[in-house]
């Protein structure tokens, strides 16, 4: 069985129901274009590639300028609708940080900026179960390129070996592989149509992803057994 000695957290769909929100302001922007950003369209181009819808824009043949207003308007307006969502912290992933931080070393690994990072946890209470937050400024390429969790690994001083990476993402998964780390996939709405093959292991809830690090952690027995079928994916 595979024990660990750190865990590396994704934040967006993760920690904080966030991807939602962010899909509607993508959306609500561009529909003035004629452009419907659909939910497929925006989990392929935004979580599992990683070059977002603005191309639409090009190829109807806006200038290069538009795109960049309309970014910066995007960073405004989600920064918005986050405020005006107030708690984001996904339902049990509390319990879960909680029961892990005496036992291992945690920190967060997001695409997310800082600003919207720093709002979409200002009520949820998170924060104190991790050592660092590593930002979108913090590093170099974004994921899917395994700068980020390289980073990450170093902060905490450990070997990919003795850690796990959580995520929700195809190219979140991509990262925590190619920087030599297992990843554990966590399902929610936007990725439930999604394999996650090179996965470690993919969980449906978070008491079942509370289960599975506890299993890994020696001497930190899980709440209840785990199902027979799950447990083949660890051994």
């Amino acid at each position: 069985m595979k024990t660990i000695r750190g865990v590396l957290w994704d934040n967006d769909g993760v920690l904080v129901d966030t991807e939602q929100l962010f899909y509607e302001s993508n959306r609500d922007l561009l529909l003035p274009y004629g452009i419907e950003l659909t939910p497929k369209q925006f989990f392929d181009w935004f979580l599992d590639n990683n070059y977002g819808a603005w191309h639409l824009l090009l190829g109807q043949g806006h200038a290069i300028e538009l795109v960049e207003r309309l970014r910066a308007e995007r960073t405004v307006l989600f920064a918005q609708r986050l405020r005006q969502a107030g708690q984001l912290a996904i339902p049990g992933i509390g319990q879960v940080l909680a029961a892990l931080r005496p036992h291992v070393a945690m920190g967060v690994v997001t695409s997310a900026y800082e600003q919207h990072f720093r709002i979409s946890h200002a009520a949820t209470g998170l924060l104190q179960h991790f050592g660092f937050v590593l930002t979108r400024e913090m590093y170099g390429e974004s994921k899917p390129a395994p700068d980020g969790y390289q980073l990450g690994l170093q902060r905490l001083g450990l070997a990919a070996a003795d850690c796990v990476a959580v995520e929700d993402s195809p190219r979140g998964l991509r990262a925590a592989r190619a920087a030599g780390l297992e990843c554990i996939v966590v399902r929610n709405s936007m990725n439930r149509h999604h394999a996650f093959d090179d996965a470690f292991c993919v969980v449906d809830s978070n008491a079942e992803l509370g289960e599975v690090l506890a299993s890994f952690v020696p001497g930190m027995a899980p709440a209840r057994p785990l199902p027979a079928r799950k447990l083949e994916a660890f051994l």
